[in-house]
């Protein structure tokens, strides 16, 4: 017979009880669209007229719910392994979400990371007797003229192959990866960092190729774009222009930035990093939507990934628009679960930064000392980084009830207003942002203008005649970068400290 010895006994206790901590997390998750909560969890537009009214949870929760498939990566051709589309034809459906299965936090945020990956749309890449080379992830020319980043192995990861029936292989898209992947110089892919994937090229070429009529893609651009309090603006902009014109509009845009629905042709913003999200106050760099509990990010999840689509801003329905006036029923959409949601935003919660090249020294003692003496902390505060304020945009008043309600920092800082004040994502407002992570971040200012922290500290970029590195209007080949002037008059020494203090954070 085996003695049991202490040891032993103690040992077991301490699996024991190990194994009963695990199995000991009861999710509470709540209630995504819950209607008090989807009409409070906005601020309200610059245009408080045309604040969206959001759909029903009744018609929400109507909707079906997305099956979430294995998917498998994207390579470029020439890194393909030998085979692989044929290999991918014979894989058998799967389905990898089940939230009975989930026993575990770990469990939990494993199936989050899924739910991050899970396209949302789908098209076919030419499976079949004769692969398609012409489709654009099979296509080396795309490549050429878009300029993905890719991944040290030859992954495109911002987008997957889904089997969802055997032998018909489909590209993947509109995942939160889409937009929500950073690959580094290195050829490391951060999931949930600041997305490079250039989203505005790779869209103009899919206006460009005619994919959809002149006339769907005008009303996919008005449906993105539109602005209620000046809707001729759009369309009289859109209505005279071919598809080598409308894909014109969006062409030449940097990775690392934007034209979100909800915002304008000439307003594209940083995509924003996502890694930290569970410590800021506010979502969107317009402050749009307050974030005080995982359920709200779990909301913003759901508007973002189709939600909004349905809303009405005072009588403009961008789906219906789209759609050219139909009636819209649950069915024209589709929704995750409650499950899934919660999921996700544990996942995003779990995320944190790649490790960081830049290490302290001399020098980053000395810029941190000039980040003090210039007054800096005031609003991006240690260990954050960000004070979770809102500052108002030149030229909009704060109406009173709003200090009531919100954080507000009553500083101007006269960054371009134009994406605050005259889209159906602007509040008046842009939140102040956490400096964490800069040395990964570019481009850099809310619309991706300077590729550096050098140009942004530059007092050149106020000049008339200024050329920006990243993004400008396609109707304007220069101009100054306004706003922010803090840092731009200390010595150059100073300076060079100031900016390797930042890539430390």
């Amino acid at each position: 017979m085996q003695t049991v010895t202490a040891a032993t006994w103690l040992m077991a206790v301490i699996c024991a009880t190990s194994a009963s901590a695990a199995d000991s997390f009861h999710p509470e998750i709540p209630k995504t669209w819950d209607d008090a909560e989807i009409g409070a969890v906005e601020i309200p537009l610059s245009h408080p007229e045309y604040s969206p009214k959001h759909i029903s949870g009744q018609f929400y929760y109507r909707m079906p719910v997305r099956p979430i498939y294995q998917s498998y990566p994207v390579y470029r051709p020439d890194r393909e392994p030998p085979g692989y589309l044929d290999w991918l034809a014979r894989r058998e459906p799967r389905l990898v979400w089940d939230a009975s299965k989930l026993r575990t936090r770990e469990d939990w945020i494993r199936a989050g990371e899924l739910v991050f990956e899970a396209p949302i749309a789908y098209g076919p890449i030419g499976v079949g007797p004769a692969h398609s080379e012409e489709l654009y992830v099979r296509s080396r020319s795309w490549y050429e003229r878009v300029r993905p980043a890719l991944s040290s192995d030859g992954v495109l990861p911002f987008v997957r192959y889904v089997v969802r029936e055997k032998g018909k292989v489909e590209l993947g898209v509109f995942a939160c990866a889409l937009c929500h992947t950073r690959v580094l110089p290195d050829g490391s892919a951060i999931k949930g960092g600041p997305g490079n994937f250039p989203f505005d090229a790779a869209f103009a070429e899919d206006i460009e190729t005619e994919t959809r009529s002149v006339t769907e893609n005008r009303r996919l651009l008005e449906a993105l774009y539109w602005k209620p309090w000046a809707p001729s603006e759009v369309s009289s902009k859109l209505k005279p222009l071919d598809a080598k014109d409308l894909a014109a509009l969006l062409a030449g845009r940097p990775a690392g930035v934007l034209t979100r629905h909800r915002l304008s042709l000439d307003t594209p913003v940083q995509i924003p990093d996502l890694i930290g999200v569970e410590h800021r106050a506010y979502l969107d760099h317009t402050g749009l939507q307050l974030h005080r509990s995982i359920g709200d990010l779990m909301r913003y999840a759901a508007l973002n990934q189709g939600g909004d689509d349905f809303a009405s801003f005072a009588g403009f329905v961008p789906l219906a628009h789209f759609l050219g006036g139909q009636k819209l029923t649950p069915e024209a959409g589709d929704r995750y679960s409650d499950e899934q949601l919660y999921a996700l935003a544990l996942y995003l919660y779990s995320l944190r930064p790649p490790a960081n090249p830049n290490h302290a020294n001399e020098q980053t003692r000395r810029g941190g000392r000039v980040f003090a003496s210039q007054g800096c902390a005031n609003c991006h505060p240690a260990p954050l980084y960000t004070n979770n304020k809102l500052t108002p945009a030149v030229g909009f008043r704060v109406p009173e009830e709003h200090r009531r309600r919100y954080n507000i920092l009553p500083v101007v800082v006269g960054t371009d207003p134009e994406a605050t004040m005259e889209t159906r994502r602007g509040t008046g407002y842009y939140k102040v942002p956490s400096l964490l992570g800069l040395w990964y971040r570019a481009p850099l200012g809310h619309g991706g203008w300077v590729s550096t922290l050098e140009e942004w500290f530059d007092p050149k970029r106020l000049n008339d005649n200024y050329v920006p590195t990243g993004f400008t209007p396609p109707h304007r080949k220069h101009g100054p970068v306004t706003g922010h002037e803090f840092g731009l008059n200390v010595s150059t020494e100073d300076k060079a400290a100031l900016i390797a203090f930042l890539r430390t954070l």
